[in-house]
Formats: structure tokens, C-alpha cells, sequence
């Protein structure tokens, strides 16, 4: 038994490669040449993987610490290359409006068409959409905003609280109000002028598509002005501060 192995170890050293040599030529290294697993240079137990390894961990830390500001700016034509789906995209103000629209109209759907049925009191009305109004907001408008921008606060212009805590939603629900208040004063006006005087019935009827409409109007009016405020108090803070 002994004879047949050392017979078949002397035939194996003697299996010819294509790039010449036998197999113990392979597994004796070159003269000059580290042993594979020896990484060179370094320590006797340091293999060649884990210098490798090791010399890749400062590339990985930069990535992993990476943020805005100790990042090279990149062009947005480069990073159009890299999106999802490439192709038409909406701009951010599109996506904000079109955000405000539709929730004002589900909320007339579901609240001025769904309680039609019931003979409410025209004040009790009010309320309850402006607190169905006020709650979307901020628990749904708002959170959409913050999670389909790119950096934090891409989309505070578009809210005019945009506090994450529970504190703001009196807020929200009080300006949610406001604009309920202002979009039935717009139908009223729009109807005195449209209706004739021997007339019953008012000619503009409340319906989502229209009130979706006055309400994102009267939304963007409130929020240019605060906008424009708050450009004013900056600017005359740099007054002051500049001593003009």
C-alpha cells in the first residue's frame, strides 16, 4: 500500500501545466517572491488578505462618515445618472402643491359630501373640517413632505408650522380654520355677485375639485406673506446690525 501512494506522489509531481513546470514546481515559490498568505512587507502573521484589508478600512470610514458638509460638491447632471428612473421628474413646489390640493379635497369629500346626509349645524360643519383639515396636516401633508425630501428641511417653506412635536397641532388645526373660514367667504362673494336677488339657489355649489382649489389659493397667499415678513425682520435685523 505503501508503494502504490509513493508511486501515485511521483506521478502527480510530474503532471505537466500549461504554463510549464510540475505541480511541487507550483507549490514551491519563486526565489525573491513571498509565500502566498504573507502579505509583504508586513508582520510574519499577517496574511496578504488581511493587509489588503486593513489598508481599505480609512476608504470605509470616509464613506461611512460622509455627510453634506466634508463632501465634494457633485453636479446634478452627474447625479441624474444615478436616480431610479431616469426620465420627467416633478419639481418640489409641484409636489407641494399638488400634495395640498388633493388632501383639501378628500377632506371635502369625505366630510362636506360624506355628511351631507346629516343636518348639521353650518358652525359644527366648520369645526369638523377644520379639524379633519388641521389633523392631515399634520399628521400626514407634513410627514410626506419630510420624507420625500432630499436634506432636511427642503420643504419647511411649504408649511406654515413646521414643528415635528404634538404642540403644533393647535396650530395646524386653528390655521386649518383660517383657511376653511376664507374658502367659504370666497364662495359666498363669488355667489352674491353670480346669483340673482329673486334667486333661491346659490349658482356655486361646494364640490372637492373647486374647494380643493380656494383652499390651496388662500394656503399660498398666507404662506408668500409669512415669507415676506420674515424677509422683512431679517433684513432690518442686518440694519441694526450694521449700524445703518
Amino acid at each position: 500500500m505503501a508503494k502504490k501512494n509513493t508511486a501515485s506522489a511521483r506521478k502527480q509531481e510530474k503532471i505537466p501545466f500549461p504554463g510549464g513546470g510540475t505541480l511541487n514546481d507550483r507549490m514551491v515559490p519563486p526565489a525573491g517572491k513571498q509565500p502566498a498568505g504573507r502579505a509583504a512587507g508586513g508582520d510574519p502573521g499577517e496574511t496578504a488578505e488581511a493587509g489588503y484589508y486593513k489598508l481599505k478600512l480609512q476608504a470605509v470610514d470616509d464613506l461611512v462618515n460622509a455627510n453634506e458638509e466634508n463632501s465634494p460638491p457633485v453636479p446634478k447632471q452627474e447625479l441624474r445618472k444615478y436616480r431610479s428612473a431616469a426620465g420627467w421628474h416633478l419639481r418640489d413646489w409641484i409636489k407641494a402643491i399638488l400634495l395640498k390640493y388633493w388632501f383639501a379635497g378628500v377632506i371635502c369629500y369625505f366630510f362636506i359630501w360624506g355628511l351631507s346626509s346629516y343636518r348639521l349645524n353650518q358652525w359644527d360643519l366648520i369645526a369638523i373640517l377644520a379639524i379633519a383639515l388641521g389633523g392631515a396636516t399634520f399628521l400626514l401633508t407634513k410627514n410626506i413632505y419630510r420624507f420625500i425630501a432630499r436634506k432636511e428641511g427642503d420643504y419647511d417653506r411649504w408649511m406654515m408650522f413646521p414643528g415635528k412635536s404634538l404642540a403644533f397641532l393647535l396650530p395646524d388645526i386653528v390655521y386649518a380654520l383660517v383657511l376653511i373660514l376664507c374658502t367659504m367667504m370666497t364662495y359666498n362673494g363669488i355667489n352674491m355677485l353670480l346669483t340673482k336677488p329673486e334667486a333661491d339657489t346659490a349658482v356655486l355649489g361646494v364640490e372637492p375639485l373647486l374647494f380643493a382649489l380656494f383652499v390651496t389659493l388662500w394656503d399660498l397667499l398666507f404662506l408668500g406673506i409669512k415669507r415676506m415678513m420674515r424677509k422683512v425682520v431679517e433684513d432690518a435685523k442686518k440694519k441694526v446690525a450694521s449700524g445703518g
